[in-house]
């Protein structure tokens, strides 16, 4: 969610208030600044020199955090993926003051006006991001992706890489790209629909000025090179968690599919929306069709990633075969350890065992709690995300009291019923419990208060 404009600083300090509400970390303390500065002067001396060979970004223009940088090369029909994680490892020593924040923040946590890193600037920023100023120490996944888009972990290494350009979204051309960058990404997609995953990734949700001090709720539509990008962590992420499978040992990402009545209120919601969803057609078969081209798709994409139990963590349990049920595939997250706790230690791991080393106990340790701990830390996201979301939704409609809006029933529950407006990505609760999951309802909008970050509705006479 992006601000473009607030002449009434409602959304500026309202932010702010969220900033305060949810303890969200303005810095570090002084020792960890201080431990920071000295680990960014930590020189690599475990590392071969991959220098000379040419890796690249691809990230949002302005991101200075960089996780990856990638070349692609082919060996036969197959294509070799070089995915450089940054080495936050080499700079992070179990135990010291970086370390134990760390665990405290458990992911970098994200809202409109900045951030809260989970590393100081220092490092995540500087020394251990894959930025095109210099070498950097990375740790390098090389997959073996397939004509089929099967994924193979190769080998593993650390290494010293330098990045040759700072790509962006936004204005990245063919042309700039690796050649076999589309290709691979087709490769993982025919993979996907062959496993039946359905992957949901809605575009950015930002806030708009419409003039005369309103604002408009809309959706940012994600670009093909980053649908394209995310292909290649897709691979590596997969390729990691079947090796620790293998090995026995890991921390896996797991997703239960949405029970019969989420998937009910989806229906709900996408009628609301205006989305065809024929009455014959399962949700997964929806996801694969789903674009985020309109609002409309964009907000039943939002939602369907919201609905069911959500993600969460698990270490490895012998007997048991992680899933996650979006990608149809076990999967494990190990590409962005600047910016997620659990990722440090997932390529710890998958380091070791393609070197056949020994998993280091630490390691071992640390999957056992990291389950918790990211939970903690995702639940945190999760509601200062949403409490952006209400804040956005109470901007967007102050002024617009007494207004009628048409909506629908998505659900009711002991909270009462909980609906969804029409094209518009507005969801909201009315006291009432005497209404049915579809039922179309005229609402007049009673309140829109930023300060509470409340909207209110009551039936329309």
């Amino acid at each position: 969610m992006r601000t473009l404009q607030d002449p009434a600083r409602a959304l500026t300090d309202g932010l702010a208030a969220i900033r305060t509400e949810f303890h969200v970390p303005e810095s570090f303390s002084a020792p960890v600044l201080s431990a920071a500065e000295v680990a960014a002067k930590r020189r690599p001396s475990r590392h071969t020199d991959r220098s000379r060979t040419a890796f690249v970004t691809l990230d949002p223009a302005s991101s200075t955090d960089l996780d990856q940088a990638f070349r692609i090369e082919r060996s036969g029909s197959d294509l070799l993926l070089h995915y450089a994680i940054a080495d936050v490892g080499w700079f992070v020593e179990d135990g010291d003051p970086i370390d134990e924040e760390a665990w405290k923040r458990g992911t970098t946590l994200y809202l409109p006006d900045g951030k809260a890193g989970l590393y100081p600037p220092v490092l995540s920023e500087g020394a251990a991001s894959l930025l095109p100023n210099g070498p950097r120490p990375a740790v390098i996944f090389t997959v073996r992706v397939a004509s089929d888009g099967g994924v193979v972990l190769d080998r593993a290494e650390r290494a010293i890489i330098h990045s040759v350009a700072k790509l962006a979204y936004e204005n990245v051309g063919d042309a700039d790209l690796p050649e076999g960058f589309a290709d691979l990404s087709d490769r993982i997609q025919v993979a996907e629909k062959r496993r039946g995953a359905a992957r949901v990734d809605p575009p950015e949700q930002e806030v708009a000025a419409t003039g005369e001090g309103r604002f408009e709720l809309r959706f940012r539509r994600r670009l093909a090179a980053e649908a394209n990008n995310a292909a290649l962590s897709l691979a590596a992420n997969m390729a990691v968690a079947a090796a620790l499978q293998a090995h026995g040992t890991g921390l896996f990402r797991i997703m239960p599919e949405p029970d019969r009545q989420g998937v009910q209120r989806l229906r709900h919601t996408a009628r609301a929306l205006g989305v065809d969803w024929p009455a014959d057609m399962a949700l997964d078969e929806l996801e694969r069709g789903l674009t985020g081209a309109t609002a409309s798709e964009a907000a039943l994409m939002m939602a369907i990633r919201r609905a069911g139990a959500g993600a969460s963590y698990v270490p490895f349990r012998r007997g048991e075969t992680p899933w996650h049920s979006a990608m149809a595939a076990t999967y494990a997250h190990a590409t962005a350890p600047l910016r997620r706790l659990a990722d440090r230690y997932v390529v710890r791991a998958a380091l070791a065992i393609a070197n056949g080393e020994q998993v280091p106990g630490a390691v071992t340790e640390a999957f056992e709690r990291l389950p918790q701990v990211m939970a903690r830390a995702d639940v945190k996201g999760g509601q200062i995300e949403r409490a952006v979301v209400d804040l956005a939704e109470a901007v967007m409609l102050q002024g617009r009291e007494g207004e009628l809006f048409r909506a629908v029933v998505t659900n009711v529950d002991e909270r009462g019923a909980r609906i969804q407006l029409h094209d518009q990505p507005i969801v909201a609760r009315l006291d009432r419990r005497d209404l049915a999951p579809g039922e179309e309802l005229r609402l007049k909008l009673t309140a829109a208060e930023p300060a509470r970050r409340a909207i209110g509705f009551e039936l329309a006479v």
